[in-house]
């Protein structure tokens, strides 16, 4: 089944997740392209982005739409012109969107020792000393990577650090869920984040939080 997982978060928020499986060919089929879509698939030379793209349009018609319902704004902040707010991600051959009445974002990462090396650029290291062993870290890494980046693609404003800026509530894997918080540029906002992992990848959201203060 190319639809890998459907998530429903409250009842105007779904996840949908595409695992990658089809030709480029099979994915294009009947879909329609607005223009300035099918440039940017014309300009992708990775063969997995190409079909990537494609499968998202596949998920947006599981939730009921077309990708003339999509646009983009300046920051390259995706739209749906029915005014539901929607986040897109891709890592590899998994592709999800979350589509909701409030403002969320989403990333899918793939877990891989990669990330050790630039963790100090996004997080403070020292916080997580306790954990058991490497394979271990990177996960927790990947999930606060995947919160940071979530947050940021809802806030969509050039300049906010992943490090300086935006702090991941620490968790235990248990929970599948924790808090963010954004400082920044007159920004000072809660945000709750979920995650999952599956087949040495991991998925995090992230919406405006409703039990902490807003500024």
């Amino acid at each position: 089944m190319p639809l890998y997982k459907t998530i429903t978060v409250d009842e105007l928020t779904k996840v949908f997740i595409w695992k990658v499986e089809e030709t480029f060919e099979w994915l294009s089929d009947g879909i329609e392209l607005t223009d300035h879509c099918q440039r940017r698939v014309d300009g992708m030379k990775s063969e997995i982005h190409r079909r990537g793209f494609m499968s998202i349009r596949h998920l947006m018609a599981e939730a009921g739409y077309v990708d003339h319902d999509l646009y983009y704004d300046d920051h390259g902040k995706p739209h749906l012109k029915d005014d539901k707010y929607i986040s897109i991600t891709h890592s590899f051959n998994f592709t999800a969107i979350i589509i909701s009445d409030k403002d969320v974002g989403i990333d899918i990462e793939k877990q891989r020792e990669k990330i050790l090396k630039i963790a100090n650029k996004f997080t403070p290291l020292d916080e997580y000393h306790t954990l058991a062993n490497e394979d271990a870290l990177i996960r927790k890494l990947t999930i606060v990577w995947g919160a940071k980046e979530s947050v940021y693609k809802i806030l969509a404003e050039p300049g906010c650090g992943f490090l300086q800026h935006i702090n991941v509530i620490d968790f235990d894997f248990d929970d599948f869920k924790t808090t963010t918080h954004v400082r920044y540029n007159g920004v000072d906002r809660w945000f709750d984040v979920k995650f999952l992992e599956f087949e040495n990848f991991t998925c995090v959201y992230a919406m405006p939080s409703n039990s902490k203060a807003k500024g």
